[in-house]
């Protein structure tokens, strides 16, 4: 493991990184880890681990490499065909467990992996959801982590270009969609940027594309008691709450995530 560090020195985590590769080639937890530091690998192990490390040093996300990704007590299936889940939108998932507590109907738009639909539904025992995204790639993949986690009998998902094809109304929406500028490209990290798929990154020059797009058409399926949570870039409130109070909403308020960032925008009628 030592030497799997020192080729990820250029990496931000080179020792968690090379640890966590250890722990998947092996198939062991953490604690199991103390005593083994590379010189018990079989043959077949350190060529797996070579490879692993190999990958990582190209800037590929962990997660990619082990196929899964923890988000908010959950593993989630990951490809390079969804977002790679991270902490910042377990802030929706936050405000929304806390906000609307009650909610029985839950669409998630541009699902991705599905992570913030699967987990609302986890722990929203009498909730049921729709997944939508554009992509079908992405959900193939959602499906599987819906299988994975048990919750495919109270989630479906369905192709379509943002609320083109939703029909109903819904307690609660939620939405993670591609807020990064092309001008900000050059500020992303390689692990971001060769990674990720670009659709569930850019949104035109400004980032606001997919706000534009949803904002005139959310009424139709928020229920009249419903509530709207979108993740937003930073410094991005002002344009994009404007975006939604010319189309009726009056209600709009935010939740900062870990870093302090105005994250999660909170949409009512």
């Amino acid at each position: 493991m030592r030497a799997g560090r020192a080729r990820l020195v250029h990496v931000e985590t080179p020792a968690r990184d090379a640890r966590d590769l250890m722990l998947h080639v092996l198939g062991i937890d953490a604690a199991a880890l103390i005593a083994t530091d590379g010189d018990a690998l079989t043959a077949e192990q350190m060529s797996r681990y070579d490879a692993a490390i190999a990958r990582r040093a190209a800037h590929e996300p962990v997660s990619k490499i082990v196929g899964l990704r923890a988000f908010h007590g959950l593993d989630f299936i990951v490809t390079g065909d969804v977002l790679d889940p991270r902490a910042d939108s377990e802030t929706l998932v936050d405000a929304a467990l806390e906000l609307a507590p009650d909610a029985r109907t839950v669409l998630d738009l541009g699902t991705g992996s599905g992570c913030l639909l699967l987990t609302l539904l986890h722990r929203l025992p009498f909730a049921t959801g729709l997944g939508v995204d554009a992509s079908q790639a992405a959900l193939a993949i959602a499906r599987q982590n819906a299988e994975r986690l048990h919750l495919d009998e109270k989630a479906r998902f369905i192709r379509s270009d943002w609320l083109e094809k939703v029909d109903g109304t819904f307690d609660l929406v939620v939405c993670n969609p591609p807020y990064i500028g092309e001008r900000e490209r050059h500020t992303l990290s390689d692990d971001v940027l060769l990674w990720d798929p670009q659709a569930a990154l850019f949104a035109d020059e400004d980032g606001l594309a997919a706000y534009r797009r949803i904002a005139p058409t959310l009424g139709k399926a928020l229920s009249e008691t419903g509530t709207a949570f979108f993740e937003i870039g930073s410094g991005q409130e002002e344009a994009v709450s404007r975006l939604f109070s010319v189309c009726g909403f009056g209600d709009i308020t935010f939740r900062r995530d870990i870093a302090g960032i105005r994250r999660c925008m909170i949409v009512r009628r």
